[in-house]
């Protein structure tokens, strides 16, 4: 597959929001068909790794939903939302340089401890089930506003997760793709059992 045709079709499909903060970038020795590194908020863009090889196998509309939704779970991660670990991290951070000046070393060991919990709990909280959840949800919304219907649309992503396994020689599918793969079936009506709402909430 020829990368720069597929680069252009993916930037039209994708949500204005994503080809601002994203960027796709082919790389042929990724062990997965597609990629993306948890996002850092130093960087000013964040980019989705392809590799083309992989890629081509997938069904076009399995590609559409696949990328979709990494593209949902990318833009989706927030480090600067206000919240009480943002709040933390940034204190600590603060309290470090502080105490840095003041060469206080317990003080810079303890404010420094307080920055590096508080931006682990951000970053856990990021990468929790929940929002790979709403990122499904979120790329089936596009996915209708790009002339799928949403039983379609999840049924394209279920079988792009299960495909994308096959094609990357993973034995089986990952905890918390197990349960987007059944919240999908249920979406995509071949499965009346859903996912618990705990379970979606959990951290």
């Amino acid at each position: 597959m020829n990368p720069d045709p597929e680069i252009r079709r993916l930037l039209d499909l994708m949500p204005a929001s994503g080809r601002m903060l994203t960027r796709l970038v082919s790389k042929p020795e990724n062990a997965s068909a597609i990629a993306a590194p948890f996002p850092v908020p130093w960087k000013p863009y964040r980019p989705i790794y392809i590799n083309f090889d992989l890629w081509q196998r997938l069904s076009r509309p399995e590609r559409d939903l696949l990328l979709l939704q990494v593209v949902s779970w990318v833009c989706g991660v927030r480090w600067f939302k206000p919240d009480i670990y943002q709040g933390l991290t940034l204190a600590g951070l603060v309290g470090t340089a502080s105490e840095v000046l003041q060469g206080d070393a317990v003080g810079i060991v303890t404010a420094g401890s307080l920055s590096a919990i508080a931006a682990w709990q951000v970053w856990r909280n990021n990468r929790q089930l929940q929002l790979q959840l709403e990122a499904d949800e979120t790329a089936l919304r596009v996915a209708e506003r790009r002339g799928y219907s949403k039983v379609d649309a999840a049924t394209h992503l279920l079988s792009a997760i299960e495909t994308a396994a096959a094609i990357e020689g993973r034995p089986s599918l990952s905890f918390i793709e197990l349960v987007r793969s059944q919240n999908l079936r249920a979406i995509a009506n071949l499965s009346p059992v859903g996912i618990p709402e705990t379970l979606r909430q959990q951290r």
